[in-house]
C-alpha cells in the first residue's frame, strides 16, 4: 500500500489531483471554524449531543454545533439527492431523463442543486428562528437576522461548489470526501471524551479495552459486508455477426449486500429522530413531554420499543430501496433483450420471480446487518457508561465506503500506469 502511494505521488497528474483535494479540503475545514456573528451556540451544543441533530453535527465536522458559516454543510445537498432519487423512482419523466445518458444525468444533477438551495433556505430560517425563541439569537436587529440566514445559505452553496470542484479537479467524489474528512475530524474529540470518562472513574481500563475491541469487530464486519456481493450467474447465447459466429459468454450480475444500508439508516433515523428534535425545540409543550418521557412513546430512547422500531424501519427501508432501485422486472426484461438467461431458469416470468427472491434475500441480510449497526450505539448509550460518544453506524459505513472508493480509484490509476496495486 505504501509503495502504491509512493508511486502515485510520482505521477504528475495524480499528484496534481491530490494537491487540489488537500487544498480544497483545507479551505473547507477553515470555513468550519468561522463562527456566525451574533449567535450563542451553547444551546445548539446541548441539542446535538445525540440523535438526528447529533448525526448532522457529525457529518458537518462540528460546524453545526459551533454554528459556523458552514453549519449546514452538505446536508441540504444530501437531502436533495435522496429526494431526487425517490422522485426519479416515482415520476416516469424523471426516470426517462435518467436513462438518456450523460445529458439526462446532468439535468437531474442541476435540478438537485437547485433543490438543495431551496432546502438550505428553509433549514437556515428554521434553525435561526428556533435559536431566537430559545435565547440563542437575542439582541440582534432584523437586518442582522437576514445576514445570519444569508451566511448559512451561502455557506451551504459554497460547500456544494467545493464538492463539485473536488470531483472535477481533485480525486474522488467531492461530497463524499468532505463528509469523510468531517467524520474523521471528530475522532480526536471522541478519543478525548473516552479518556475523560476513564479519568473520572466512570469507566475502567477493561471497559475501554472491550469498547475498542467491539469497535474493531464492527469495523471488520462492516468492511466484509461492504465488499460482499451476491453474484447471479448469467449465460449469453452465441450469435452470428456476418461470417463470424460469436461464442456464448458466461458472466454474473453482482448485487451488493449493503448498498442500501446508509440510505436505509438515514431514512429510519430521520423518521425516528424528527419528532425527538422537534420536541427538544419546544420542550414546554405537552406533546413534547409525552414524546421525550412517556414509556409508551416509541420515540423515547429510554424504552425498549425505540431500538426495536428503529431496527424494523431500517430493515423495511433497505428492502424498499433495493426493490425500487434494482427493479427485478426491469432486470429480467433487459436480460431477455440482450439474449441472456440465468442457467436453470426459464426466461420471462420465472426469471422475474427468481430476481425478486434474490433481491428480497439480499435486502433481508443487508437490512439485518444495517439494523445491527444502527441500534448498537443506542444500546451502548442506554445500557453502558459510555455517554455522549460520537459513534454512529452511518458514519462507520460512510468512512468505509469512501475509503474503499478512494483505494479503487487509485488502484485503477496505478494499473493503467503498470504499477503494482494495493492487492499485489
Amino acid at each position: 500500500m505504501l509503495s502504491t502511494l509512493r508511486n502515485a505521488w510520482k505521477v504528475p497528474d495524480i499528484r496534481k489531483k491530490l494537491f487540489w483535494t488537500i487544498a480544497l479540503v483545507a479551505i473547507f475545514r477553515m470555513g468550519t471554524k468561522i463562527p456566525v456573528p451574533g449567535i450563542n451556540a451553547d444551546y445548539l451544543k446541548e441539542m446535538t449531543q445525540s440523535g438526528l441533530l447529533g448525526f448532522y453535527d457529525l457529518i458537518s465536522g462540528g460546524a453545526f454545533s459551533s454554528f459556523s458559516i458552514l453549519a449546514l454543510g452538505v446536508m441540504p445537498y444530501i437531502n436533495a439527492s435522496i429526494i431526487m432519487q425517490l422522485l426519479t423512482i416515482g415520476i416516469p419523466s424523471l426516470e426517462q431523463l435518467q436513462k438518456e445518458g450523460e445529458e439526462g444525468r446532468k439535468k437531474i444533477q442541476k435540478a438537485t442543486r437547485y433543490l438543495a438551495i431551496v432546502i438550505a433556505i428553509f433549514l437556515a430560517i428554521g434553525v435561526v428562528a428556533s435559536l431566537s425563541q430559545k435565547g440563542g439569537a437575542t439582541g440582534i436587529s432584523s437586518f442582522e437576522y437576514v445576514v445570519v440566514i444569508l451566511s448559512l445559505i451561502v455557506g451551504s452553496v459554497f460547500c456544494i461548489w467545493l464538492g463539485d470542484q473536488i470531483t472535477v479537479k481533485g480525486f474522488g467524489n467531492g461530497t463524499s470526501i468532505l463528509i469523510f474528512v468531517n467524520i474523521v475530524s471528530r475522532l480526536p474529540i471522541t478519543i478525548n471524551n473516552l479518556i475523560q470518562l476513564e479519568q473520572a472513574d466512570t469507566v475502567t481500563i477493561v471497559d475501554l479495552t472491550l469498547f475498542f475491541a467491539g469497535v474493531l469487530v464492527l469495523l471488520a464486519l462492516a468492511i466484509y459486508f461492504s465488499l460482499a456481493e451476491r453474484k447471479i450467474p448469467v449465460q449469453y447465447a452465441g450469435k452470428a455477426v456476418g461470417n463470424k459466429v460469436m461464442k456464448g459468454q458466461s458472466t454474473h450480475i453482482p448485487l451488493s449486500i449493503i448498498s442500501a444500508a446508509v440510505i436505509a439508516i438515514i431514512f429510519a433515523m430521520s423518521l425516528m429522530g424528527t419528532p425527538e428534535a422537534l420536541a427538544k425545540f419546544f420542550p414546554d409543550k405537552d406533546w413534547s413531554v409525552w414524546i421525550l418521557t412517556s414509556s409508551y412513546s416509541i420515540f423515547n430512547k429510554s424504552t425498549w420499543m425505540y431500538p426495536v422500531v428503529y431496527a424494523l424501519f431500517t430493515v423495511f427501508f433497505t428492502w424498499f430501496y433495493n426493490e425500487a432501485t434494482l427493479k427485478p422486472e426491469e432486470m429480467s426484461e433487459n436480460l431477455n433483450k440482450s439474449a441472456g438467461f440465468v442457467p436453470g431458469i426459464r426466461p420471462g416470468e420465472q426469471t422475474t420471480r427468481y430476481f425478486e427472491k434474490v433481491v428480497a434475500r439480499v435486502s433481508i441480510i443487508g437490512g439485518l446487518f444495517a439494523a445491527l449497526l444502527a441500534i448498537i450505539p443506542i444500546l451502548i448509550e442506554q445500557y453502558s457508561d459510555f455517554k455522549n460518544i460520537s459513534f454512529g453506524a452511518t458514519a462507520l459505513l460512510i468512512v468505509i465506503g469512501v475509503a474503499l472508493d478512494f483505494s479503487r480509484r487509485l488502484e485503477s490509476q496505478m494499473v493503467m500506469r503498470h504499477y503494482e496495486g494495493f492487492l499485489k
